[in-house]
Formats: C-alpha cells, sequence, structure tokens
C-alpha cells in the first residue's frame, strides 16, 4: 500500500482493504450525510491570520488536561467494535496514545476491557460510557474503570435513541447480525479481512459487556444484550448526577451542542465539556460543533475543559479550533481507517502526521506556543 501522507490517504487505504459492510460503517452517517459535510465547511469558513517575522525556532503544543500534560493537543476518539476491522485494534489504538502521549478515549462498545486497555497505557485511556436503562451497570461500569486507575470518565450523551444510518441498513449491518450469503460474497472479495475474521473466530466479543451477559454467551448474544440495554432513552441529568456522586476524577460529557446545556453540565459538575455531534452519526440536520464552540465558551468561560470533536482532519482545524475556544481536539473516523489499513504502524502514524502538521501551522503563523493562540490569529469576520 502506498504511504499516507495525510489523515484523508487513510480512508482510501481502508476502503481497499475492507469488505463494503465494514467500510460504510466506519465511513457512513446519518439520513442524507449531509451533517458530516457541514462539519468540514465549517472549518472551510474560517482563515488564520499569520504574523510573519517572529522568531519560531522554537515550537511547543504540548496542552495540560485535568492536571496531565500531553505532548499534543489532540487524541482518539471512541469508536466501538474496533475489532471487526483490525483484530486487536482497540490495544494498537492504545499503544498508539501512549507513544504519541495523547488521549485515546476508549469506547464502552470496544472489544478491549477497561482493565486492559488501562494496563496498556495506564496514563493516557480514558472511560467513555453511554448510560444504559440498568442503573446496576452503570455503578459497576464507573467501579471498574475508577478500580482500573483510569484518570478521566467520558460520559457520551447525544444518542437517546439509534439513529438512521441507511448505508448499515441497506447493507444488512443490524442486530442481531447475521452473516448473510449476500454479506459473504461481498467479504470475499476482500481475502485478507476475511482470513483475518476467521482466525479470530469471526464477530469479536464486546468484553466490558460480558460480566453482564449469561455464562458462556457468545459475541452475538453479548451484543444483542448490549442492543437491550443501550440507547437509554430515559437518561437525564439526574443519571449524570448519579455518576457525578460516584467518580471522584474530572467528569467530561461529549456530544453537548447547545450553550444551556453546557452550562448545566458545568453546575453539575462536570471539567470537561466535549463538543461534538458525533461525527453526524446521530442528528443530520445538527450544527456543526466548531459552528456552536464560541457560544459555548461564551456561556462556561474558563470554568470547563472545552474540547472538539467531529469532522477533524488537519492540523489547522486543531488550531482553528483554539483560536476558537477549545483546549484539545479529538477524532476517531481517522484512526479507525489507519489501523483498519495498516494496524500499529498506521495508528502511530495517523498521530504523527497530525502533530507534523500542527507544527508547521503553529510556524507558518508565527505563534510558536499552541497555548497562545487566540482569535488574534483568526481573518475578522467582515
Amino acid at each position: 500500500m502506498p504511504t499516507p501522507i495525510n489523515l484523508h490517504d487513510f480512508r482510501a487505504l481502508a476502503q481497499r482493504r475492507l469488505p463494503k459492510i465494514a467500510f460504510d460503517f466506519i465511513d457512513g452517517g446519518a439520513d442524507d450525510e449531509l451533517g458530516m459535510l457541514r462539519n468540514r465547511e465549517a472549518f472551510a469558513k474560517h482563515q488564520l491570520l499569520p504574523r510573519y517575522l517572529v522568531d519560531v525556532t522554537h515550537r511547543d503544543q504540548t496542552v495540560e488536561l485535568f492536571g496531565r500534560k500531553y505532548s499534543s493537543p489532540i487524541g482518539i476518539s471512541p469508536t466501538g467494535m474496533a475489532g471487526l476491522f483490525r483484530t486487536g485494534a482497540d490495544a494498537m489504538l492504545a499503544a498508539a496514545a501512549k507513544k504519541a502521549n495523547v488521549p485515546f478515549l476508549l469506547s464502552s462498545a470496544s472489544n478491549l476491557k477497561i482493565e486492559e486497555a488501562a494496563a496498556i497505557s495506564p496514563d493516557n485511556v480514558w472511560f467513555q460510557m453511554y448510560a444504559t436503562s440498568d442503573s446496576r451497570i452503570n455503578h459497576d461500569l464507573v467501579k471498574r474503570a475508577r478500580d482500573a486507575n483510569v484518570g478521566v470518565l467520558v460520559i457520551t450523551v447525544d444518542v437517546p435513541v439509534n439513529s438512521n444510518r441507511e448505508r448499515n441498513r441497506r447493507n444488512g449491518f443490524t442486530r442481531p447480525f447475521r452473516m448473510t450469503p449476500s454479506i459473504m460474497l461481498d467479504a470475499l472479495t476482500k481475502p485478507g479481512w476475511v482470513i483475518e475474521y476467521l482466525k479470530a473466530g469471526g464477530m469479536p466479543m464486546m468484553s466490558n459487556w460480558q460480566p453482564y451477559a449469561k455464562p458462556g454467551a457468545s459475541a452475538d448474544e453479548v451484543a444483542d444484550m448490549y442492543g437491550t440495554l443501550t440507547p437509554a432513552p430515559m437518561t437525564n441529568w439526574e443519571t449524570v448526577a448519579a455518576i457525578r456522586d460516584q467518580w471522584t476524577g474530572p467528569l467530561v460529557i461529549k456530544g453537548l451542542l447547545h450553550p444551556d446545556d453546557a452550562t448545566q453540565a458545568v453546575k453539575l459538575g462536570a471539567q470537561g465539556i466535549i463538543v461534538s455531534n458525533h461525527g453526524a452519526r446521530q442528528l443530520d440536520n445538527a450544527p456543526s460543533p466548531l459552528t456552536m464552540l464560541p457560544s459555548i465558551k461564551a456561556a462556561v468561560g474558563d470554568q470547563a475543559t472545552l474540547m472538539l470533536d467531529s469532522g477533524v482532519r488537519r492540523g489547522s482545524d486543531v488550531v482553528l479550533a483554539k483560536c476558537l475556544g477549545a483546549q484539545s481536539c479529538i477524532f476517531g473516523r481517522p484512526t479507525l481507517y489507519a489501523v483498519a489499513a495498516l494496524g500499529q504502524d498506521g495508528a502511530d502514524q495517523a498521530l504523527a502526521i497530525m502533530r507534523k502538521e500542527i507544527d508547521a501551522v503553529l510556524t507558518q503563523i508565527g505563534c510558536g506556543e499552541f497555548g497562545k493562540l487566540d482569535g488574534r490569529y483568526l481573518q475578522p469576520s467582515s
């Protein structure tokens, strides 16, 4: 495979390796998939205003989040079922985050247990959870994260119902999942993936949920059980408050777009907010997170650490987000494409490419320190 030089290249490489049903699961959005376009267009509406004749011999893109210093203002978004696209993908992503010293948000729908991920990268793993319809399971997930010494807990709140992802429906990627003849026929066009899939024993186990299933439950049975527990439309602010009472470390709420929701999250004790529309995989008509970032920043000020997710593909995107109020950015599809296509090397390369791009942009605009970026480096609006 050709050597990728930007994050977009990993998408093409993943498409070459994965069968259509798997690639579309990563690549697709909700409904007409217009939200994914808006996420990218939002970045294109802003321009960076460089300052020259500045000594930028030395650059620093470190960022401090919740008391820990990271080497770059980026991180890996939670992506469920990563093991379907590359066996052991979650562990590879955790290892890449450790090597690059950036956060890795382990999805509760991962194929790697919380405890295993924390052992691989104890200083970089954050745990992302969905509140379920069973408060006892919510309590146990938080307890397990605490016992594994996970540093940051992230609650994703923008999935009150399963969205209409039409690519998945057309491809037959539904629960309960069944490997139909048409799916198998398509998969056979990607023999490398098929061999790995069969060697791994078929559908990977959602290991975090295995303890809550019946003894000896298959991977399909565990996944089906997960589908009965999530989404949980009854989740509300009281649910968040109950988790906040149990969790003693930094709490981050992921998936907020309304300034009033951000204010309420801070009132309930959240130290961080990830402004996100779930990569446009939930509500196709939702605004882009970058568009809502300034108003959320105005609402919460310095009371919470703001991060941005959805549509981030370039180092310049991260710089723009910082100028508009975010301390860092996370992204999921690019690292999932990368690990699916090239394994551990792909995960490492994706983070290295972003770090290099951020460094180049900082140099070009005459700002040697990422932490000093603000609105002065944006072209004023007309």
